[in-house]
């Protein structure tokens, strides 16, 4: 499965890239991110418990399963004023 990944906000900073494909196979968002996050040092961000992600520009859940060709998004919590 190939996957495209895309970093937002802090997290693209953090990890000093807008995104990248992953090879793998990961049945789930939660599954993917896990593996990014287990590269330690700055990757340790994607960690964080308040993490938002989409898959293909749909918000959803780290539950969210995935097929190959998928985008992924991650991206910290908005908030507005």
């Amino acid at each position: 499965m190939k996957l495209n990944v895309v970093f937002f906000a802090r997290y693209r900073e953090a990890l000093g890239l807008d995104g990248e494909s992953v090879d793998g196979e990961f049945a789930s968002i939660e599954q993917l991110r896990a593996h990014l996050a287990q590269r330690g040092g700055a990757w340790q961000v994607l960690a964080e418990s308040n993490l938002m992600c989409a898959r293909n520009e749909e918000l959803c859940k780290l539950d969210e399963p995935l097929v190959d060709g998928d985008e992924v998004a991650f991206f910290p919590p908005v908030t507005g004023g």
